[in-house]
């Protein structure tokens, strides 16, 4: 990432390039998941082992750290100086959005590879013998077990929200600053995590569907993405009022002929619209087939995607 300050018409160049816009993605992905797998296992009744409940823990934990691990090398190739890239994280400004985030990722990412370590540990017992070590220690602590998952589920809702926050604070880009895009990206990463946890759970782990299980799962994902529409419309409403460089930045993004596409068919169509109509088709109906899941999912990963590269490409190219 490059500093930036100064004169707005430099912002005519792409700065925060797509591995950027890819790394917010994963960052929340990695947060979204592991907020949803840690519901799922709050609320988990002991029969309920085996099933697509069991599925979405499972599939939260291990998408969890191979997300944020994958931003972070993404992250880290962008710097243009990989060998570098220790400085951050001995060199802290507490007044930096980004500093606090690296404070957060430090301990988030060590400890969502321990928690896939404990919800997989008998597989680990079976096939990675040489873990087996680490998770005896891990199981040594497991008065705090409980404790340690709430401080995680904090953890992910901090890491979900950084990415927002690094965004809002760039005060020279209408797009980013503003107080709603933190809110926006947590509950998109929210949004996203249900849909993946579903998706390779039921692709991945076998699960064992019911109509009561993939009722509730439609319907904690259709309040996610209903959720979703009028904070994107609180923040494109308050771009209009807010007027100067916000309203002008507001029209040019939405007469710009592929950052307007983009937005009204990727994020609202796909990504909104599409999972909304299957899943109130799917509840109307009563139709609650493994087809009808995958694809809402699909369309809720697309969608966030989408979203993450419009706010990062859209707010840089359309400015005054």
């Amino acid at each position: 990432m490059n500093n930036m300050a100064g004169s707005l018409m430099q912002y005519n160049e792409i700065y925060w390039p797509w591995p950027i816009a890819l790394y917010l993605f994963l960052a929340g992905l990695s947060a979204g998941c592991l907020m949803v797998s840690l519901i799922v296992k709050f609320n988990r009744f002991t029969h309920n082992t085996n099933s697509i409940w069991d599925a979405t823990i499972k599939a939260g934990a291990l998408i969890s750290p191979l997300a944020i691990s994958l931003g972070l090398l993404l992250l880290i190739i962008d710097l243009g100086k990989p060998l570098t890239f220790y400085l951050l994280l001995i060199k802290y400004n507490f007044t930096s959005v980004m500093t606090l985030g690296v404070l957060f990722l430090l301990v988030y990412t060590p400890l969502a590879f321990l928690y896939a370590l404990i919800i997989f540990e008998r597989e680990i017992g079976l096939y990675f013998r040489f873990l087996i070590p680490i998770t005896n220690s891990i199981r040594k602590m497991a008065n705090f077990a409980k404790m340690i998952e709430y401080v995680l589920f904090f953890l992910a809702l901090c890491v979900g929200a950084y990415t927002g926050f690094l965004l809002s604070a760039i005060s020279k880009i209408p797009l980013w600053n503003t107080p709603i895009l933190p809110l926006l990206f947590v509950v998109s990463a929210f949004s996203c995590g249900i849909a993946a946890n579903i998706l390779v759970g039921i692709l991945f782990f076998k699960a064992h569907l019911n109509k009561e299980n993939i009722k509730y799962l439609l319907v904690l994902d259709l309040r996610a993405i209903m959720l979703e529409i009028p904070i994107l419309l609180l923040l494109f409403v308050g771009m209009y009022y807010s007027g100067g460089e916000s309203l002008i930045s507001l029209k040019a993004i939405f007469s710009h002929e592929f950052y307007s596409k983009l937005f009204w068919f990727g994020v609202l169509g796909t990504g909104l619209i599409l999972p909304i109509l299957i899943a109130l088709t799917a509840l109307k109906n009563h139709a609650y087939k493994p087809a009808f899941i995958i694809i809402n999912s699909l369309a809720v990963l697309v969608g966030v995607v989408m979203l993450r590269f419009f706010i990062v490409y859209a707010g840089q190219v359309c400015i005054s």
